[in-house]
């Protein structure tokens, strides 16, 4: 009977053992419920909240907040564009030293209704901050007339001989005070001096106009024609260039490639004449001559008042115009005070010129006649010199 015992005891081993087993096996499978369980209920627990945002959205009109949010990404922009001018105009302020601390407050509160967006209230302060940059530049536009020169004023609609002249002009539309300055080409060549040797499209070297007519040896100068200023933020990826025709001193043209088709008139100067062409399209690249420069408007051409209207306001508003015309053998730079392009051709047209066309103009104006007569603003990418021959 002991084999009997032996194996009750070693039947009772195996019973214990796998007592044992079972055991750790229900605790696993209990646990692995459990997490099981946990995770279903954390999966109905998200589906509720998912079917919750979807009974909202069933509830709501999508065609109508996709309605809405083109309106405001439409309003977002035409404000952004409405924002633009009056920045880049407080910019031509600033570049010609006035005081410009209250508008830059009145257009960070702009700024601060839009990101609000409060198109409202954007619009009303806008509307005011333009007011205020007006009077700004008719202030100023006041300030330049009463002390550009450091001279008199003379009523004269003739054009000085020689030298500088600071002369109020009579026309139809009013008088004009107008800053001039007279060359004979005789004994003086015009030449136009770039601070790049070559065509620029982007952070382009600028000098100021002392520097371009020191460096030159000239006598007199104006700035040259428009640029994009590097505080412009339309002039992004662009800054200090300009994309008009133009002819160097060294005989290198400018942006020739791109205005082959250019409907922008320019002037040219050949010894002791200055010429016109209607369009950048009809010249070609002569380099026996002087200089040449693409610029608009063309006030006066063949002695007729060439300006037909622009759709430019920067063209249609008061201010100070630039200018480089010729009458006969003389070649003339100025600027005339206070008034619009229109007005400007009138000027010019009064002063008997020939030919005139336009310059930049606002916080790049600059003037020079043994110093400065007007400016300096803003630096320039390039200047219209007068050199002796």
């Amino acid at each position: 009977m002991k084999w009997f015992g032996k194996f009750k005891k070693y039947e009772l081993k195996i019973l214990l053992v796998s007592s044992m087993l079972l055991l750790i096996f229900s605790s696993y499978y209990f646990l692995e419920v459990t997490k099981l369980k946990n995770q279903v209920l954390d999966m109905i627990k998200t589906l509720s909240e998912t079917q919750k945002e979807l009974n909202i959205l069933k509830n709501q009109d999508q065609l109508k907040i996709n309605e809405q949010l083109k309106i405001d990404i439409k309003k977002t922009h035409d404000a952004y564009i409405q924002i633009i001018k009056p920045y880049e105009k407080i910019q031509d302020l600033k570049a010609q030293k006035q005081d410009v601390k209250d508008l830059e407050k009145t257009y960070a509160g702009i700024l601060q209704y839009l990101s609000d967006l409060n198109y409202s209230s954007s619009s009303a302060l806008l509307t005011q901050l333009n007011k205020d940059i007006d009077k700004k530049y008719s202030a100023l536009a006041a300030a330049q007339t009463a002390t550009a020169p450091s001279q008199t004023v003379t009523a004269s609609n003739i054009p000085p001989g020689s030298g500088y002249s600071f002369q109020a002009v009579k026309t139809a539309n009013g008088t004009f005070n107008v800053a001039i300055i007279a060359a004979d080409l005789n004994s003086t060549r015009v030449i136009i001096d770039t601070a790049s040797d070559s065509d620029c499209s982007n952070n382009c070297p600028v000098l100021s106009l002392g520097d371009y007519v020191a460096r030159s040896g000239a006598y007199a100068g104006i700035n040259g024609p428009f640029f994009c200023p590097a505080e412009y933020p339309s002039c992004a990826g662009k800054t200090n260039s300009f994309d008009t025709l133009l002819m160097n001193k060294n005989k290198h043209y400018f942006n020739s490639d791109n205005n082959k088709y250019s409907t922008v008139p320019l002037v040219y100067f050949n010894g002791n004449t200055m010429g016109v062409r209607g369009q950048s399209l009809e010249w070609g690249r002569d380099t026996g001559v002087d200089s040449v420069v693409a610029n608009f408007p063309l006030y006066i051409s063949g002695g007729n008042n060439n300006f037909g209207g622009s759709s430019d306001p920067k063209i249609n508003s008061v201010g100070t115009r630039t200018f480089v015309a010729n009458k006969g053998n003389f070649a003339y730079i100025g600027i005339v005070y206070n008034a619009s392009a229109a007005q400007t051709a009138s000027v010019l047209k009064a002063l008997g010129m020939e030919n005139a066309l336009g310059l930049d103009q606002g916080g790049s104006t600059a003037l020079w006649f043994n110093g400065y007569k007007a400016g300096p603003g803003r630096a320039l990418p390039s200047a219209l010199l007068f050199v002796r021959k």
